[in-house]
């Protein structure tokens, strides 16, 4: 058995995965993220830490004494600064923290070839512009930094005693050379640092150590392998089987995420597509992102005094998808693809005396779709064709919100079993690999299918105008 472990943003997951691919239990613990000052998020690594141990222990012990290897996967850019004793020394600055912006266009005009060597446009999302942030704000504390890592990296360090890493969740960070699956010494030298600084990489199935006795000891467990894993987005494509050129996966969950597999490394910059090693060798992909997807469901639910997002959902499909005038941009933390705003915020436009809360409900189902038909564009403009997506994420419970999806991007969804599972899965999967020598053809192999939306032309008919009033709508709001 192989266990699969995702650091994210809302919680920490554990899986426990059969060598015959079968999901046999799963945990969740969940986390808070604070945010003391407009455009920022923080959490603190202990809690990570805290968090995985707390999912591990709640899966049964005779599961947990048959797990042959460890796979981490986690949400990627955050910046955890370490001291010479490997203590944190500030909370680590999250992927949605929106403070580095200025930073962002100091680092570009400092190293002008950025965008040649990481294959992205720098964002105050990313890891870099984090320190150099921390450097310009913070210089007592940059002054300390003797290690940067990535969320499941420091879970890694605290669990096995190893400071590494894999190729796709570090090509985030903007300080690797993507292309060549590598530190690129210019862009670490742009932000005051070196190869020091930085974890060993690994590709995404190797082992990088083994548990630390006192936590196998914990956990039931035997020194058991830790394999490097992969970022949330790549690990939770493995997971659906999306593993090469042309393969594609849409995950709703706290962000949004359109995932397209490539055979080569294809940056498109300039609309803010990212462009990623995948975790797999010889394997790249690229990427729109959305700041915030199944959040802006959790947020409205709570802001329209609706009990859960099950109930929101509900109030959505009771309404219908209607020509109204209600509109909802859901930029609550800023916007990448293809905006690259961090400043832009979400809002409700067009409501009037009429405007009940299920037409709010919908407005929010039919925003999240309009951001990532943006989305899908510049993956197209980049000469990317999507005909299809697999459908991952707390997200993909709702098969209203489907259809909405699928009319605004034009593409079929597919609906798997064991979708919602998640990057988890993609992790578990990464062990099997790395523990037993198995190919990732045979691992990573798509769960059956559950359902499958096809664009509606009538519906799309109706989303048409509406999407033209958001296009607008952001160009309006973004001007003030």
């Amino acid at each position: 058995m192989f266990l699969g472990l995702d650091i994210g943003t809302s919680g920490v997951k554990a899986v426990i995965l059969s060598e015959s691919g079968e999901v046999l239990a799963q945990a969740t613990a969940d986390l808070a993220v604070s945010r003391p000052q407009a455009l920022w998020s923080e959490q603190a690594p202990a809690d990570w830490v805290a968090a995985t141990h707390h999912a591990v222990l709640a899966i049964d012990p005779a599961l947990r004494a048959a797990v042959q290897g460890v796979g981490l996967a986690g949400q990627m850019h955050g910046a955890t600064l370490l001291g010479a004793d490997d203590a944190p020394l500030r909370p680590a600055i999250l992927w949605n923290d929106g403070r580095s912006f200025a930073e962002c266009a100091a680092l570009e005009a400092a190293q002008p070839r950025s965008r040649e060597i990481t294959g992205n446009i720098m964002m105050p999302g990313f890891t870099a512009p984090k320190l150099e942030w921390v450097r310009r704000h913070e210089p007592d504390v940059f002054a300390q930094v003797r290690s940067v890592l990535l969320p499941k990296d420091y879970v890694r360090l605290a669990l096995t005693g190893e400071k590494a890493s894999d190729m796709s969740d570090s090509a985030g960070t903007l300080w690797l050379d993507v292309g060549q699956r590598r530190w690129s010494a210019d862009m670490l030298a742009a932000t005051g640092l070196d190869e020091s600084h930085m974890p060993r990489l690994y590709e995404g199935p190797e082992v990088t150590g083994q548990l630390r006795a006192d936590v196998a000891s914990v956990w039931g467990m035997g020194t058991v392998p830790v394999v490097a894993g992969a970022g949330d987005n790549a690990a939770g494509a493995l997971g659906v089987g999306v593993t090469g050129e042309g393969q594609g996966m849409l995950s709703l969950g706290t962000s949004g995420v359109i995932f397209v597999g490539n055979d080569q490394f294809r940056p498109n910059p300039a609309q803010a597509v990212h462009a990623f090693c995948h975790a797999l060798p010889g394997v790249w992909h690229q990427m729109s992102v959305h700041l915030s997807a199944a959040s802006c469901i959790d947020w409205a639910a709570k802001a329209c005094n609706v009990p859960g997002p099950a109930e929101f959902f509900a109030l959505a499909e009771q309404h219908g998808v209607q020509a109204g005038s209600e509109l909802f941009l859901p930029y609550l933390s800023g916007e990448r693809t293809p905006h690259n705003d961090p400043h832009i915020r979400a809002a409700f436009l067009g409501l009037g005396n009429e405007s009940a809360t299920g037409a709010m409900a919908a407005a929010v189902l039919e925003g999240v779709a309009f951001a990532h038909a943006d989305g899908i564009d510049a993956l197209r403009s980049a000469g990317t064709r999507i005909d299809e997506l697999c459908v991952i994420g707390g997200g993909s419970r709702s098969v209203h919100w489907g259809r909405i999806l699928a009319a605004a991007l034009g593409v079929r969804l597919v609906y798997l079993d064991g979708g919602e599972v998640g990057p988890a899965l993609g992790a578990a999967r990464l062990a099997q690999i790395g523990v037993t020598g198995a190919s990732a053809a045979q691992v990573c192999t798509r769960p059956p299918v559950r359902a499958v939306i096809e664009p509606d032309a009538a519906l799309a008919e109706v989303l048409t105008p509406k999407r033209a009033r958001f296009r607008a709508a952001y160009a309006a709001l973004a001007a003030i």
